[in-house]
């Protein structure tokens, strides 16, 4: 068995790596957060004090991160995964970053004869705990099928969607879909409460008809108990659009959709919601009807 490396134990990282530690895998984890570290520690993993010693005590590291800049900064800076990297390796970033992040991890790893993917996921915290995500590659065929049965322990939609960066821009693919129904769901609900239909109702009837989605039926049962504590926190949905944004600023490609959903985002955060599940977008809604 390979050693396996995790850093990032957050809402997704966390459960992430304990599927891998369950599956009988030698972990090493690290995180900023300590009492993270601790915890999983107390289940059977390494802990680890820097990105650094993870890297050195592995074959695969993962990592599960906010955001571009904290890839580079775990990957290139003092005491990051460059410093105790070695030939053979491999790097998996499971992390939804920009696709030129991703591309400029691979080509700084490869002169180091260290593969590496990009991996983002889709299927939010119960999606991470039961194992079902589903996960959007990028990069080579060999290093994908080296990384494809632990793959297997967090996912069961798993698809190499071309080389470097490819799996990136299927996620903001991905993200795009998701704020926009959400909005949608949003705009729904919000409409049969103000013409006084019951909203609960509504998205009973929907489920069965040919607006039927998975995002409906979680969300929109999230919308009605008024639950928005975080599977995913809006500023991060909100990051997330602004990388599918540039991609289309580079490819020439007016997304004004994704642009709106990425205004109302604004918004909710302005007003300090940002930490709550973007199903909140319908308590932005709500507000600008009145109800």
């Amino acid at each position: 068995m390979e050693r396996i490396g995790f850093i990032g134990l957050g809402v997704m990282g966390k459960p992430m790596a304990r599927n891998l530690l369950k599956a009988g895998f030698s972990l090493v984890v690290h995180d900023r957060k300590r009492d993270q570290v601790e915890e999983l520690a107390g289940e059977g993993a390494k802990p680890a004090m820097s990105s650094r010693e993870v890297s050195e005590k592995s074959d695969v590291v993962f990592t599960m991160l906010p955001d571009s800049a904290d890839v580079e900064v775990v990957v290139f800076g003092k005491e990051g995964i460059m410093e105790g990297i070695r030939e053979g390796m491999l790097y998996v970033d499971m992390s939804t970053i920009a696709p030129a992040t991703s591309r400029k991890v691979y080509n700084a790893l490869r002169e180091k004869r260290v593969e590496s993917l990009d991996a983002p996921v889709s299927g939010g915290d119960v999606g991470a705990r039961e194992g079902t995500l589903s996960i959007m590659v990028g990069g080579m065929e060999e290093a994908f099928q080296r990384a494809l049965p632990l793959f297997e322990i967090m996912g069961k939609n798993i698809v190499l969607m071309g080389g470097p960066g490819a799996g990136q821009v299927t996620k903001a693919c991905n993200q795009v879909v998701v704020a926009v129904t959400i909005q949608a769901i949003s705009e729904s609900l919000t409409l049969a409460r103000k013409a006084g239909v019951d909203p609960a109702r509504v998205r009973d009837v929907l489920l069965g008809g040919f607006a039927q989605s998975r995002i409906l039926d979680l969300h929109g049962n999230r919308i009605l108990n008024r639950n928005f504590q975080p599977g995913f926190r809006t500023k991060l949905h909100r990051k997330d659009l602004a990388i599918a944004l540039q991609i289309g600023r580079e490819v020439s490609l007016p997304l004004p959709a994704t642009a709106y959903a990425a205004e109302m985002m604004n918004s909710l955060i302005a007003q300090g919601k940002g930490d709550l599940d973007h199903s909140a977008l319908a308590l932005l809604v709500e507000q600008l009807g009145n109800v």
